[in-house]
């Protein structure tokens, strides 16, 4: 489920930009392993940020996973428990609705994590993350 989750975000995702006027973007091989590995790093290592708890900020992780960005964003989330939530949640948010509808951005990644026996301090379940980025 959780590939077949994150192809529903790209889905509702391009279907958000293509009803405000804006190209698709391109799913990238790249950052889907991104943000796989992102949304996976969160629920494991019990937190819930951009930054990671080694540092990292979502262009760090672009760049490590063999990316070549020219621009990139990220949108995170947890507790949602569909693709439909999740990116109606970044619709409804300012900033993460800037990200989507952002029409320097070409392409996308989305990881999405569920771990079912989440009992650290962080404790959502699930774990959404969408890496968009113009290769450069």
């Amino acid at each position: 489920m959780p590939h077949s989750f994150a192809k529903q975000v790209v889905e509702l995702t391009n279907n958000y930009r293509r009803q405000n006027g804006l190209a698709a973007l391109t799913e990238n091989s790249k950052l889907v392993a991104i943000a796989q590995a992102y949304s996976q790093t969160m629920a494991t290592q019990d937190f819930f940020a951009h930054q990671g708890l080694d540092g990292s900020q979502p262009w760090d992780r672009m760049t490590a996973g063999g990316y070549k960005w020219f621009r990139s964003a990220e949108n995170i989330a947890a507790g949602q428990l569909t693709p439909e939530e999740v990116v109606q949640g970044w619709i409804d948010s300012p900033g993460h609705r800037a990200n989507l509808l952002d029409s320097r951005v070409k392409e996308i990644g989305v990881g999405y994590f569920f771990l079912s026996n989440d009992l650290g301090k962080v404790n959502y379940k699930t774990y959404w993350t969408q890496e968009f980025g113009a290769p450069g």
